[in-house]
């Protein structure tokens, strides 16, 4: 309870502070009033869905958007207190100065400058709406990313080969059937030849795939459909009544991917042939650093794989390839993990820059690494959590071509 009325008191100490900039603008009651009413709705909001409903961590649907508005608010609030504050600092430092001096034609504190107000609201404003356009807009600015990978061993069979890969689905999240049935029809439209999705498919139970199940029963792929399960896909997050319940669900998710067409692996392996040429595919359950659950084996899932041959892995965390693939015995010629969601926030132009601030947790966070002569993508994600929304680091859909080197397709 004490921790609510802290939290109410700081909010509205910053939401006051703040409002000093608004009332230099303006002096009109219509705006003053709806700016407040604006201010007390969205820490009602919050308050209603993490202190009444008490959400679960993972937050998804209304709670995140709860979270999110007040993220945005405080975020906004933040930036013009610190244009006040340090105005305030030189005001009271003249007005100081002056009383010291007994400067009479100078007496008093110098009034807030217009000027400074509107520059505040102004770089506030960009986070603001570039924070709003993600939640509305950016979380379904699907976009296709496509590399070429050369390999020495490569089978000659599989020069030109396409992988497809999708990466954190989070399909409690979703709210817009039209926008999802694009992104299905965009994966389509690669025409891969094996499309596979490297985990997390819902936020916290498998229920939330049901809405969704036709739609996904679209993808397809000449050569099959694979997947492995993420980190939220265990039911870890969620508040369960038994462990029984807990364990019913993660065996319904893995229903639910079988008529979804999906072959699961957990900490398997499959072969994928073309005439007397093959290349193993390895799936391990979820090995994350940091507190992350480890289900994952490699060495189970290996068992019936040829030490020289050439393997493709998919791990759901990028931190297992750092800390035991990359010094495996096995050569894995290329892992492919998502998890990170490049933080669903950054700053990218191909070839120019690309920065995040997940960047300070995970050492390989989005895109194409190579070590060891091993490579490694790591997806940025088709679908969000937490914040309901994309801003830089937009979901991603990625087309991997195989190449012998020195050949042609």
């Amino acid at each position: 309870m004490w921790n609510w009325i802290i939290f109410v008191v700081l909010y509205s100490l910053l939401g006051f502070y703040a409002f000093q900039a608004v009332r230099v603008l303006t002096k009109s009651p219509v705006v003053l009033y709806a700016y407040l009413l604006f201010s007390l709705a969205i820490v009602a909001n919050f308050i209603y869905h993490f202190g009444i409903m008490r959400a679960e961590r993972g937050v998804s649907g209304a709670a995140s958007y709860a979270l999110a508005y007040l993220f945005i608010l405080i975020l906004f609030q933040l930036i013009v207190v610190v244009f006040l504050f340090g105005e305030d600092v030189v005001r009271l430092g003249i007005g100081a100065f002056h009383k010291i001096n007994g400067s009479a034609a100078k007496s008093g504190i110098p009034s807030r400058r217009k000027f400074l107000s509107i520059l505040a609201l102004g770089v506030a404003a960009i986070p603001f709406t570039s924070l709003l356009y993600g939640m509305f807009k950016g979380k379904y600015d699907f976009r296709v990313l496509k590399y070429t990978l050369e390999f020495d061993d490569l089978p000659e069979a599989f020069n030109g080969y396409k992988i497809t890969q999708i990466s954190d689905i989070h399909s409690g999240s979703f709210d817009n059937k039209e926008k999802v049935d694009y992104a299905i029809d965009l994966i389509n439209q690669q025409e891969g030849d094996v499309l596979l999705f490297t985990g997390d498919i819902v936020n916290n139970k498998a229920d939330e795939l049901l809405p969704w199940i036709e739609s996904f029963s679209r993808l397809e792929a000449r050569d099959g459909k694979y997947s492995v399960l993420g980190n939220h896909d265990y039911g870890d997050y969620a508040d369960w009544d038994s462990e029984e319940d807990k364990t019913a669900n993660l065996e319904r998710l893995k229903e639910i991917q079988h008529e979804l067409g999906f072959d699961l692996l957990l900490n398997e392996s499959r072969h994928l042939e073309k005439g007397r040429d093959k290349i193993a595919l390895v799936g391990v359950e979820n090995w994350g650093a940091g507190g992350f659950k480890k289900a994952g084996d490699l060495d189970a899932a290996i068992e019936h794989v040829d030490k020289d041959a050439f393997k493709i892995l998919m791990s759901h965390d990028p931190s297992h390839w750092e800390k035991e693939v990359i010094d495996h015995p096995y050569h894995y010629h290329l892992t492919l993990s998502g998890h990170t969601h490049g933080m669903q926030f950054g700053v990218e132009i191909p070839g120019i820059v690309k920065w995040s601030p997940i960047k300070w947790r995970y050492k390989y966070w989005a895109g194409i690494y190579r070590e060891k002569d091993q490579y490694i993508n790591v997806n940025r994600g088709l679908g969000f959590i937490g914040y309901p929304g994309r801003v830089g680091i937009w979901p991603e859909i990625t087309v991997i071509e195989l190449k012998k080197s020195g050949k042609t397709a």
